[in-house]
């Protein structure tokens, strides 16, 4: 028999990693004030982290997908670098525009090859994205030919600049997104509860994501004022979020990664939405790195080596099941401010990068334990 709905759904295998993140921001704020610190809570250490996080969220909520579907990406920081070398490299002589554009195309042809490799050819896709990741690098090596390229055409470094810098009000936007959430996710509870399931747990949590969201922005008001890369991940992580949880394609996305036998069986093409999780992980690997050579205007040859290692934490912290079937973007979106709170914590109390390593590793094997031993404990009560 399966545990009651609000223990279950409240317990720590389906809501430990937003305990895990208001336990470790009240305590950093307390520690943080004792100590003499600069103020934890302040606006601009909060806007600070999220700037800090989006772009590993961003990646990370591709990859969630993709491990839904049961299959694993180790090439997503490779792919980023590759797209941050298009179009630094190119941005100068064709524009920024058509840089990204060519950049984007090229990453996503990136997730084809993954994805035709580890179908056609059966081959695990640990062991295929293990392979894309050092051939990738490689490339990325001779695009740069070794060296930091940096953009000198003041035209592109200008839309470089519009498209990834600056700060926008997000309080309007925060309202009209917390409202769309009430509303929508509210109707969606209530026909759960009138079918007799009281729970509906993607609606609930979108109910409380919309209360947040307009608690925010009537606590911050107008000067709350956000960097362009977290309105990008804000939005598209809503739309990944909803595409899973309230249409066809969401539910057979789980189905696949679920039982793949028993999803094609019931007429699903598991090779196309497998393939698709590929292509969207390098796409969005590609845009996260556009945005990372937005930044500066300059990438280098070992720029963002080893954040694959990050994304995929990211994940896990948000218990997304590493076989298949089970995973929220949300949560993921919430694992990767989980790692950067970490590290900003560190930064403002003056810890070493030797302790960081240390904490955040044990953080997320602790995690994996909680996740794995909650779900033998659901399983043997089911």
């Amino acid at each position: 028999m399966l545990e009651p709905g609000w223990q279950r759904h409240f317990g720590l295998r389906e809501a430990g990693v937003y305990y895990a993140l208001f336990i470790l921001m009240v305590t950093l704020g307390i520690i943080t004030y004792m100590a003499g610190r600069p103020p934890y809570f302040s606006a601009l250490n909060i806007t600070n982290i999220l700037y800090q996080s989006s772009m590993i969220a961003l990646m990370g909520v591709a990859m969630t997908v993709i491990l839904i579907t049961g299959n694993f990406d180790l090439s997503v920081a490779s792919v980023a670098a590759l797209g941050a070398a298009i179009t630094v490299g190119l941005a100068g002589p064709i524009g920024f525009w058509p840089a990204a554009a060519l950049a984007l195309g090229a990453c996503a042809l990136v997730g084809v090859l993954n994805g035709t490799i580890v179908q056609i050819l059966g081959i695990n896709a640990f062991i295929v994205t293990l392979g894309t990741l050092t051939a990738i690098r490689g490339l990325v090596l001779i695009l740069t030919d070794g060296r930091s390229l940096i953009v000198s055409t003041p035209e592109a470094k200008a839309q470089m600049v519009a498209f990834e810098g600056g700060k926008v009000p997000a309080q309007w936007l925060l309202i009209a997104i917390g409202l769309v959430l009430i509303l929508w996710c509210g109707w969606r509870l209530y026909r759960a509860y009138r079918a007799g399931w009281p729970f509906g747990l993607s609606a609930l949590g979108g109910v409380a994501g919309g209360l947040a969201a307009l608690a925010v922005a009537m606590i911050a008001g107008p000067e709350l004022k956000v960097a362009k890369p977290v309105i990008y991940t804000g939005i598209y992580t809503l739309i990944v979020w909803a595409i899973l949880s309230f249409t066809t394609i969401g539910r057979r996305v789980y189905a696949t990664g679920g039982n793949a036998v028993a999803a094609r069986l019931s007429g699903v093409n598991v090779g196309a939405y497998k393939m698709a999780g590929f292509i969207l992980s390098s796409a969005t690997a590609g845009f996260a790195g556009i945005l990372f050579g937005s930044r500066l205007g300059a990438v280098n040859p070992t720029a963002l080596q080893g954040a694959e290692l990050t994304v995929i934490a990211a994940a896990i912290l948000g218990g997304t099941s590493l076989f298949g079937g089970a995973g929220s973007v949300i949560k993921t979106l919430v694992g990767a401010l989980l790692l950067f709170t970490l590290t900003n914590g560190f930064n403002i109390l003056n810890l070493g990068a030797n302790y960081q390593g240390l904490i955040e590793g044990t953080v997320v094997v602790a995690a994996a334990a909680i996740y794995t031993v909650g779900g033998n404990r659901r399983a043997k009560t089911a």
